[in-house]
């Protein structure tokens, strides 16, 4: 016969039986589509978290209560040759299905009564994992079926994987990963002979024989395993005998807690159930914990039980170190908060970015005299630490001694809108009030803020300080950033660099002392202290206080949490100093004396490179050109015979009034020469207290009396008289010193103050008593 008739007959046939033909189609696609795309899908895995190289930092369990790693792509060498010696020696030459295996356990099973093998591969036990059907005959052949399926899907090493990942190894131990820490205490990578073999055996029988139960049953079985290794030339005389030498692990070991809050805050997250992968460098971590621990047994003696610590890698945003609290083990109240995340009162911490914002945008430069005066506004009235006023401060040393006053008057000049505004911008995600709730108290504490993201915001002005840009997304950059001026940025790390340290070590005194910018913070009751630093690799931020809110005496960042952040520096390699901005400056000349920019009076000026902003800010205010007589003792009207004059730095009365308490070399205004007429301007008195437009608050006594309240001027001379009216009317005088306690009348009032020279000054002011 030809081939082409051939042909045409078989094409008949084919035409003829339509029917078996779909018949074998429709089976072939249900072959094909037997098994879902993922066996294990709706399995609960345990939350993971790993360090940047791998290394484990914590786990928890999962949902349904095993102990089940998320599955693993690989299985460890000497486990994977232990378990195909120990369940399918001919695993990886079998379709799915071992006849030779079948056969030899139904002999046996019927020479015995009773099950004594099954017969399966360790694909077939892949599927009766994914089932969890009973053990009979009609499960078998199904299991046969889709095991045949999961090899043409898979490769070997895939199926070994997923039998290892699911496999039961005891108790609530699933996996070979969670197997391998809980009974040993390692990853399985790291896993002995003996370890291996105690793992390959535990699957076949898992209720019954595990390390804490039957263990004797369980050495013995395993020491099997490690003879037909031996015999099989999968381990040689050496290695078996020492691995049948090593022990049986007791009962089950608790699983690493290297970053117990870290672990806890990504469990509770919506992606929980997983294996993550973060920043933290372990070694790093476990020092710091360490350390953290030991600073926390001091600081328990003085009522102080919570500390925690952060470390990140300014290049890349990355956390180094996440330690939420010292010693999370410990059986007390509060050990178990996590203070990164937890909003506490900020102190005096975010000062230094109101430093940065307003050179950024020329309000200050970087010595700007600030007054630091007594402040009072409708009853918020700041103190300094020491309880001093110092009258006018330059701005980068009232930043870097913390003071109070002057970031007050920072704030007010700026505006709380937008510093709130600016706080939002940076990270700061704590503040859901509007500004008017902070108010200027803001500055000061006023404001809750979590360690983490003050942190990382530090963490930001660094990298902006290195290189000039947020380039990176890192754990914890934002692209956005507000505070981007780089020279903005340079001298407010200059200006916190000259922080006192609490060792007192000075690092122009001692080259081997490594430059800090750092700053601390101090909530009001003394119930939380901060300190932040940074250089140009890293940020380490520091919390020391009771998680519970209760204050402690001598509770102070600078000498709490200060020494801490220092020990944690020490740790890290060291990275030098902040290069000097190079570019996107201006040039300018600037009073040497009040750190303004240069005035048409002043004589000593410095050359600075400033921000491109700073040509907004204005020029000296306090030089001035004063008409003297030929002695240079008294002013005389300008015009005057025989008269000089001289460029004199004169502060206003009330910052000269407590300014010359500290700087015995001011020079006053010196007084009119009697006789002489005033035509200068100048005004020898000012109001301390109250200010013009106040709304002053007076409390009645418990009686239902009224409390007066102390009025107080500053007055260049003080040694003239001072008579001081309300409404046209006389309430008094004064001399030396200008304080008068007053009970004014509710309502509106005009207070006016004249001097023996004729010198007038008048504020208004809205009294309002309080109470009953």
């Amino acid at each position: 016969m030809k081939l082409r008739d051939f042909l045409y007959r078989a094409a008949n046939i084919v035409r003829k039986r339509k029917i078996p033909i779909l018949f074998l189609i429709c089976i072939a696609i249900a072959y094909y589509f037997l098994l879902p795309r993922d066996l294990f899908k709706d399995i609960p895995c345990s939350t993971v978290v790993r360090d940047r190289n791998g290394e484990l930092l914590g786990a928890r369990i999962s949902d349904d209560g095993q102990w089940r790693f998320p599955p693993c792509d690989t299985v460890p060498e000497k486990f994977a040759t232990a378990l195909t010696e120990f369940e399918d020696k001919y695993f990886r030459y079998h379709p799915g299905v071992n006849p030779v295996s079948i056969v030899r356990a139904a002999v046996q099973n019927i020479r015995s009564g009773k099950v004594v093998s099954g017969g399966s591969t360790l694909t077939m036990q892949v599927i009766r994992l994914y089932r969890k059907g009973e053990r009979n005959i009609w499960n078998k052949l199904v299991e046969c079926i889709l095991a045949t399926r999961l090899e043409l899907r898979y490769s070997k090493d895939k199926i070994l994987a997923l039998y290892a990942s699911y496999a039961p190894f005891g108790g609530n131990v699933v996996g070979i990963e969670a197997a391998s820490w809980r009974y040993f205490g390692r990853s399985a990578g790291e896993l002995s002979w003996a370890e291996a073999a105690t793992l390959a055996v535990l699957p076949n029988s898992p209720a019954i024989i595990h390390p804490g139960k039957n263990r004797e049953m369980l050495k013995a079985k395993r020491d099997r395993l490690l003879y037909r290794l031996l015999e099989s030339g999968k381990i040689d005389s050496t290695d078996c005998s020492l691995a049948i030498s090593e022990p049986i692990p007791d009962k089950p070991l608790p699983l690493p807690e290297y970053a117990y809050h870290l672990s806890e805050y990504i469990n509770s997250g919506k992606d929980h159930g997983h294996e993550h992968i973060t920043g933290i460098d372990y070694g790093l971590q476990v020092r710091t914990s360490m350390l953290l621990g030991r600073w926390n047994n001091t600081l328990k003696e003085k009522g102080i039980n919570d500390l925690a610590a952060i470390i990140i890698d300014t290049h890349s945003g990355n956390i180094l170190a996440y330690c939420g609290n010292a010693c999370p083990d410990e059986n007390r109240n509060g050990a178990k908060v996590d203070i990164l995340r937890s909003p506490r009162s900020t102190g005096s911490i975010l000062k230094p970015l109101l430093y940065c914002v307003l050179l950024q945008e020329g309000g200050i430069l970087p010595k700007t005299l600030l007054p630091d005066i007594p402040i009072n506004i409708n009853g918020f009235s700041p103190q300094n630490f020491d309880l001093k006023f110092y009258g006018a401060v330059p701005a980068d040393e009232a930043l870097s001694r913390s003071l109070n006053v002057p970031a007050v008057h920072m704030l007010r000049k700026y505006g709380v809108p937008k510093f709130h505004d600016i706080l939002i911008k940076s990270g700061m995600g704590t503040l859901t009030a509007p500004p008017s709730h902070y108010g200027l108290s803001i500055i000061l504490g006023g404001a809750e803020g979590r360690l983490l993201e003050i942190t990382a915001i530090y963490a930001m002005l660094a990298k902006i300080a290195t290189d000039g840009k947020i380039t990176d997304e890192g754990d914890c950059f934002i692209k956005d950033f507000p505070l981007k001026d780089r020279i903005a940025v340079y001298y407010t790390l200059e200006a916190l660099k000259e922080v006192n340290r609490p060792d007192e070590m000075d690092w122009r005194m001692v080259s081997s002392i490594r430059k800090v910018a750092w700053k601390t913070g101090t909530s009001f009751g003394f119930r939380d202290g901060w300190a932040v630093g940074i250089t140009p690799g890293y940020a380490v931020g520091v919390w020391a206080g009771n998680a519970q809110g209760q204050g402690a005496p001598g509770l102070v960042g600078a000498s709490t949490a200060g020494p801490v952040m220092f020990d944690i520096f020490n740790i890290l390699p060291r990275t030098g100093w902040f290069p000097e901005p190079y570019q996107d400056y201006i040039e300018a000349e600037v009073c040497r004396q009040s750190g303004h920019l240069k005035g048409m009076y002043c004589t000593d000026t410095d050359t600075l490179m400033l921000p491109v902003n700073a040509i907004r800010s204005e020029p000296c205010p306090y030089h001035r050109q004063v008409n003297l007589d030929l002695e240079g003792k008294y002013r005389v009207p300008y015009g005057t015979a025989g008269s000089i004059q001289e460029n004199m730095f004169i502060l206003p009365p009330a910052m000269e009034w407590f300014y010359r308490q500290h700087h015995p070399e001011y020079s006053p205004m010196p007084p009119y020469m009697k006789g002489s007429i005033t035509n200068d301007g100048y005004s020898p008195m000012e109001f301390i207290y109250p200010e013009s437009g106040s709304i002053i608050y007076i409390p009645r006594q418990l009686d239902g009396s009224r409390k007066g309240v102390i009025f107080n001027l500053a007055h260049s001379l003080s040694e003239n008289t001072v008579f001081w009216h309300i409404d046209n009317e006389y309430i008094g005088s004064t001399k030396y010193i200008h304080q008068l306690t007053v009970v004014p009348p509710e309502g509106k009032h005009i207070l006016t103050v004249v001097d023996s020279d004729g010198n007038s000054l008048s504020v208004a002011i809205d009294c309002r008593y309080t109470g009953q």
